[in-house]
C-alpha cells in the first residue's frame, strides 16, 4: 500500500543516456523513506539495445508508465510526448517531475509540468556548448529556465545559470550521477574480448586488439547525416586504424548512412570492427581497457574522464568543458588531419593524465535525493 506521506517523484527518461543517469537516482529514491519514484519511459529510443537492456544491466525496475513514442522529427516527437505527459500529470499529480540531461523527453515533460504548476527538478543543469545549432542546446536552455531546482555537475554550470539570471537558491552543486552509475557497474563490466567474440570478430582483428585498441562512437547529425562530413572522418579513422584497430559500436543512424554510401569501402575488417549498439556493461568494458576513445558523445567525455582514459572529442564545441580543463578529454574538431594528428600523438604519449573533478565520487544521487526530501519536507 502506498505511503500517504511519501513524495511522488515522476522520473522521466526516454533515451539511452537518461537511464544511466536515472538508475542511481531511482535507487536512492526507493531507499528513502519519504520518497516514492514513479518511472516514466517515453520510448524516445525504442530499440532494445538502446533502452530496455539498460534497465536490466543498471538494475532499474520495470517502468511504471511507458509511452512508446518512437522516432520522429524533433517537433513531432516533442509534441507527442507532451500530449501523453499532459494526461499523466492530470491523472497522477506528482509532487515533483524530475528530468535529466537534454533530450526531447526532458524538454517536453518540463514544458507540461510548468504549465500545470508542478515543480521541476533538472539533473545535469547548466551545461552549455554555446552552439545553438545543436537541438540539445536549445533543450538545455529552456529546461533550465523552467526548472525549480537545478542540480549541476560542475562549477562552471552554476556560473552559466547565474549569468542567465537563475536564482542561486535554486541551484545545487550535486556532482555527476553518470559517474555514480559508472562506479557501480565497473566491477561487472564485460571484458572486451567477450564483446568481440559475441560480435564475431575475426582472429586477425582479435590478435591486433590484444595489443591495444581504440573505441569510436559517432551519432550526432552534424557528423553523420552529411556524407561530406562523415566521409572525411571515416578516412581519418581508416588512417588511424592502420596503427591501432578500432572498435566502433555504431548508432543505428550511422549504420544506415554507411550502408547507403560508399564510405563503407574504407572499412577493413582487420582494422575497424563495426558493431551493433552494445549494452552499458559492454561499453564500460570497452572504455576501461582501451588506449583511446574518439567520440562525439557528451556522456563518454565524462565517462572517460572518470576512468582516466584519453578521449578525443570530434566536435567543434562541448557542453562539458570540465572534461577538458580537469579531465582526459581533448576537443579536436572534425578536420581529418587534426583528428589523425591528435590520435597519433595520444598513442605516442599516452594522452592527458587528467584528474577526477570535485564531487564525481559516486554519491551524487544521494545528495540529490537528500536535497529533494529536505526541500519538500
Amino acid at each position: 500500500m502506498k505511503n500517504l506521506r511519501s513524495l511522488d517523484i515522476l522520473c522521466v527518461g526516454g533515451a539511452r543516456p537518461n537511464f544511466v543517469k536515472l538508475a542511481p537516482i531511482i535507487a536512492a529514491l526507493d531507499e528513502h523513506p519519504a520518497c516514492e519514484a514513479v518511472i516514466l519511459h517515453t520510448g524516445q529510443h525504442y530499440d532494445a539495445q538502446m533502452s530496455s537492456i539498460f534497465f536490466d544491466e543498471l538494475g532499474i525496475r520495470k517502468p511504471d508508465l511507458s509511452l512508446d513514442i518512437g522516432s520522429a522529427s524533433h517537433a513531432v516527437q516533442t509534441a507527442k510526448i507532451m500530449i501523453r505527459v499532459d494526461e499523466i500529470l492530470d491523472d497522477r499529480r506528482p509532487s515533483l517531475v524530475l528530468v535529466v540531461g537534454d533530450v526531447n523527453s526532458t524538454l517536453a515533460a518540463a514544458l507540461v509540468a510548468k504549465k500545470k504548476n508542478i515543480p521541476i527538478a533538472h539533473v545535469e543543469a547548466g551545461l552549455r556548448s554555446f552552439d545553438e545549432t545543436m537541438p540539445e542546446e536549445i533543450n538545455r536552455i529552456i529546461t533550465d529556465r523552467l526548472s525549480d531546482i537545478l542540480y549541476t555537475t560542475e562549477a562552471e554550470a552554476e556560473f552559466n545559470l547565474k549569468r542567465e539570471g537563475i536564482d542561486p537558491s535554486r541551484i545545487v552543486f550535486a556532482g555527476n550521477v553518470m559517474i555514480d552509475s559508472l562506479r557501480n557497474c565497473l566491477p561487472r563490466a564485460t571484458p572486451f574480448e567477450v564483446t568481440m567474440r559475441r560480435a564475431g570478430a575475426s582472429d586477425d582483428f582479435m590478435a591486433r586488439a590484444r595489443s591495444g585498441y581504440a573505441v569510436t562512437t559517432l551519432h550526432r547529425p552534424s557528423n553523420v547525416d552529411d556524407p561530406a562530413t562523415l566521409g572525411p572522418l571515416f578516412r581519418a579513422l581508416a588512417e588511424i586504424s592502420a596503427k591501432i584497430p578500432i572498435i566502433f559500436p555504431a548508432h543505428p543512424r550511422t549504420q544506415r548512412l554507411l550502408a547507403q554510401s560508399s564510405i563503407s569501402n574504407l572499412i577493413s575488417r582487420r582494422d575497424i570492427l563495426i558493431l551493433e549498439p552494445v549494452g552499458y556493461l559492454a561499453m564500460v568494458g570497452l572504455m576501461r581497457d582501451t588506449r583511446l576513445v574518439l567520440t562525439d558523445s557528451g556522456g563518454m567525455q565524462e565517462e572517460t574522464t572518470g576512468l582516466g582514459v584519453p578521449c578525443l572529442t570530434l566536435r567543434t564545441s562541448t557542453e562539458r568543458p570540465i572534461t577538458i580543463k580537469q579531465g582526459t578529454n581533448t576537443l579536436v574538431g572534425v578536420d581529418p588531419q587534426a583528428v589523425v594528428s591528435a590520435a597519433f600523438n595520444t598513442l605516442a604519449t599516452g594522452g592527458k593524465a587528467g584528474r577526477i573533478p570535485p564531487l564525481w565520487d559516486g554519491k551524487a544521487a544521494q545528495r540529490i535525493v537528500a536535497d529533494i526530501a529536505r526541500r519538500f519536507q
